[in-house]
């Protein structure tokens, strides 16, 4: 049972409203995470808007998955890595060992994945402090000084909805059960 309150459209604040229209009629259904933020419509503003100028960055869904999978499996958010578990099979079409290589934050067979999977961990373990090595393993990766960044902007996305679904401890939605994750033991949850 999620510590905050979950909304609908019709219990949200006035300003969330709009908001939680939107991603029902995107996803036929209303995430927990999204109701969760729709206590704070300035909270989930930032979100969707972060998430959609996020969509517009020059890396692939399949980078940006990357991104989200294994920002949320540092931070233990087992939402978030079933929710973009999802939308790496069923939208950038990853294949699924590709997928579960992510999601256990082993090295995965893609080199360009594994060049954005490891630069993520970088980036998170340092605070953006990355050593030299690590910025020009990446950038040899075939990545521009733009898609740096672009992780950065991922991390930040990843870790707004991963802190904000483990301080709810939100239930995982029945639409993303097929997906769900456990973080292995001695991993904060």
């Amino acid at each position: 049972m999620s510590r905050l309150r979950l909304h609908t459209t019709e219990s949200a604040p006035e300003a969330s409203r709009p908001y939680l229209q939107r991603v029902q009629a995107n996803n036929g259904y209303l995430p927990n995470l999204v109701a969760s933020l729709a206590n704070a419509p300035t909270a989930l503003e930032a979100y969707l808007t972060v998430g959609e100028i996020n969509g517009r960055s020059g890396l692939t869904l399949a980078e940006r998955e990357t991104i989200q999978i294994t920002a949320a499996g540092i931070h233990g958010c087992g939402f978030c890595v079933a929710g973009h578990t999802a939308v790496a099979l069923k939208k950038a079409q990853l294949e699924p060992h590709v997928v579960e290589s992510i999601r256990a934050q082993q090295p995965v067979s893609d080199p360009r994945l594994e060049a954005v999977a490891v630069f993520t961990r970088a980036v998170i373990a340092s605070r953006g402090a990355v050593t030299d090595e690590a910025l020009a393993t990446f950038r040899a990766a075939g990545f521009s000084d733009a898609n740096v960044l672009e992780v950065v902007l991922g991390v930040s996305l990843a870790t707004l909805c991963n802190f904000a679904n483990n301080l709810a401890q939100n239930e995982l939605n029945p639409q993303l059960a097929a997906y769900r994750w456990t973080p292995p033991q001695g991993q904060a949850t």
